[in-house]
């Protein structure tokens, strides 16, 4: 029965693919996802880092669930907010989202 099957051959009719060939879009894809992505939140992470580092009593601030006060003091991980009058609280010295101008919660 072998005389009704034709014998297949491996051809060299077509170019051969480049074994390099998938590589350079994997390139381009991780260079637009390190420019668009990862490098702004790393600048923006170490913008955040040096403003808390940078927080001193008297500075006006806003954390991120919203609450605004002014520094009372600051220790390594921590920072007193005076919110109101006879009301201080202790956050995290990460939670602070912003250093305001001076005189903001006076006049809000």
């Amino acid at each position: 029965m072998d005389f009704f099957i034709t014998n297949a051959h491996a051809a060299a009719a077509g170019p051969q693919a480049d074994p390099f060939g998938f590589l350079l879009p994997m390139v381009v894809i991780f260079g637009a996802f390190y420019f668009l992505l990862i490098r702004p939140q790393q600048k923006r992470q170490k913008q955040h880092g040096a403003m808390v580092a940078a927080l001193a009593k008297g500075d006006e601030v806003a954390t991120s669930g919203g609450i605004l006060g002014k520094v009372t003091s600051v220790s390594d991980h921590y920072a007193t907010l005076k919110i109101a009058d006879n009301v201080e609280i202790k956050v995290q010295k990460t939670t602070i989202s912003a250093v305001l101008p001076k005189g903001t919660i006076d006049a809000a």
